[in-house]
């Protein structure tokens, strides 16, 4: 897709976005598209390569306030480090949540017992839970 005269709408349709996301994005700082004399946006390919970092941010769970951090408000190294650094942690204590869940999730799937309410490790848990 040539990005020299590409429409918010064809870009937004590229990405699968509404066309509202984009210019939320731009709101936010973090697209600088350029106009032409009618004031309609026109993306370059630098926009488009912009716009697929946010994509890609955003899937890896990181915020608009970070990714404008890095991508506007972070021309050092150590600043970048130190966001991604905090969104690691935020990241490690979520799987551990999800492989928590998903252990309890298994052992009950896989338990012996008639009913798991009546499984000595399922009462263990519960009785963790409530301590």
């Amino acid at each position: 897709m040539a990005g020299e005269h590409t429409t918010i709408g064809v870009a937004a349709a590229h990405f699968g976005l509404p066309t509202h996301v984009l210019r939320h994005w731009e709101d936010c700082g973090l697209l600088t598209p350029e106009r032409d004399s009618a004031g309609r946006r026109r993306y370059r390919d630098t926009d488009l390569d912009t716009i697929a970092m946010i994509v890609l941010g955003k899937k890896a769970g990181l915020s608009l306030d970070d990714l404008a951090i890095l991508f506007t408000r972070a021309p050092d190294r150590a600043t970048r480090r130190q966001v991604l650094q905090a969104h690691r942690t935020r990241l490690t204590d979520q799987l551990a949540r999800t492989r928590a869940a998903l252990d309890a999730i298994t052992h009950v799937l896989d338990c012996d017992a008639e009913d798991f309410r009546t499984c000595p490790h399922f009462l263990d848990q519960i009785a963790a839970v409530r301590d």
